[in-house]
Formats: C-alpha cells, sequence, structure tokens
C-alpha cells in the first residue's frame, strides 16, 4: 500500500520535472555566457603602450672662434691661398689676407697649390688676422713660417699669386707683384694671364 506521503499526482510530478529542467536549464545557459565571457576578453587585444619619444639631440655646431693671432700646424692645403690649420684641437680654414692664387684649373692653379705645400704643410705656422672672416666662414690673414718666413708675400715673389689691390692697398705687395711681371716668373710668363677674380667671373656668367 502506498502511504499518502509518497503519492503524487500526475500535475505535481510534471511540476517537478518542468522545475528540474528549468533550473538545469538556467544553470546550462549561466555556464555558456560565463564561457564566452571568457573568451571574449581573452581574445581582446592588449591595449596598445606608445614608446616615449626620445628628443634628438642637436648636432654640435662647429663653434666660430674670434680668432686675431694664432698658431697651429698646417694639416690641409685646399688650393694656393686657403689652408686647413689645427688650433687647440680644432681645424680652421685659413684664406690668405692681400693675395689671390690662380684656382685649380687656371694656368698654375696647381703650381701655385704645390709652392703653397712645400712651404707649409705640416709646418706649425702663426696666422695674423683682424679677426674677420669671410663670407665662407675663413679666417682671413697673413701666414707665417717658423722660420720667419711670410707665405703671403712669398706665393707674391713666386710669381704664383696676384696683389689682390681690390682688398689691400700694401704698397710692398704691390712692388713685389711688379718685380715678378718684370721679370715674367711664374705665372708671368704666360702671354696672357687672367686674373683669379676675373676667371671667377667668366665662369659664372657661363653657368648663368
Amino acid at each position: 500500500m502506498v502511504g499518502h506521503s509518497d503519492y503524487q499526482t500526475p500535475a505535481l510530478k510534471k511540476r517537478n520535472r518542468n522545475t528540474k529542467y528549468s533550473l538545469g536549464s538556467l544553470l546550462l545557459l549561466l555556464a555558456f555566457l560565463f564561457y564566452y565571457a571568457c573568451v571574449d576578453k581573452g581574445e581582446q587585444p592588449a591595449p596598445a603602450v606608445e614608446k616615449p619619444v626620445k628628443a634628438k639631440k642637436p648636432k654640435a655646431k662647429h663653434e666660430v672662434r674670434a680668432l686675431k693671432v694664432f698658431t697651429g700646424k698646417v694639416i690641409g692645403i685646399k688650393d694656393g691661398d686657403t689652408f686647413e690649420v689645427l688650433y687647440d684641437g680644432q681645424p680652421e680654414r685659413v684664406r690668405l689676407a692681400e693675395i689671390d692664387c690662380p684656382e685649380k684649373s687656371q694656368p698654375f692653379g696647381k703650381n701655385a697649390r704645390q709652392y703653397a705645400s712645400d712651404l707649409c704643410f705640416g709646418k706649425t705656422v702663426t696666422v695674423t688676422s683682424d679677426g674677420k672672416r669671410d663670407r665662407y666662414g675663413r679666417v682671413v690673414g697673413i701666414v707665417t713660417t717658423e722660420n720667419g718666413t711670410n707665405v703671403n708675400e712669398q706665393l707674391i715673389k713666386a710669381g704664383l699669386a696676384w696683389h689682390y689691390k681690390d682688398y689691400s692697398d700694401s704698397r710692398e705687395l704691390a712692388l713685389l707683384e711688379q718685380h715678378a711681371r718684370t721679370e715674367r716668373v711664374g705665372l708671368w710668363a704666360d702671354k696672357n694671364p687672367v686674373a683669379p677674380w676675373e676667371w671667377r667671373k667668366n665662369k659664372r656668367k657661363k653657368k648663368q
């Protein structure tokens, strides 16, 4: 005989089964949502971390020194009247004052460069300037070797430079040039020597 407490009506049994199914479905749905929430979370890309931009260090500019009288070693001969002198660990370009040598592509240009090199390349010289520089940043001055040779004057004497009258009123240099012309020394042996400033002017006109 079935006890009263154990007896369930068909309707009650059906409700109990539905309740079990509802709870199971709810748990399954929760598990499903939790799983996809985790998956979505794992697939999210990590936030980009911006690397700090390093500021570029400005390039050290060549120090422009106000130089009047200085002593250094000649480490380069650009042409007859332009040298590079190492002074206090820093190279300085020096343009010989009051004279103008032929350009390297002119007749006697290479001769002037070689002559200047023989006089002072690798040697210690003293540069005497008024402290000014030309438009190319070169120190403009007189170069004297350790044995007292004035390189500017020597190039005029050898007939390998003009007295640059536009920038000099030196009577001594004018006389040295006149003597070289009379003796037809160096470039003055040429029938029609062209002054370097005129040669440069003609070259600019051809380019234009």
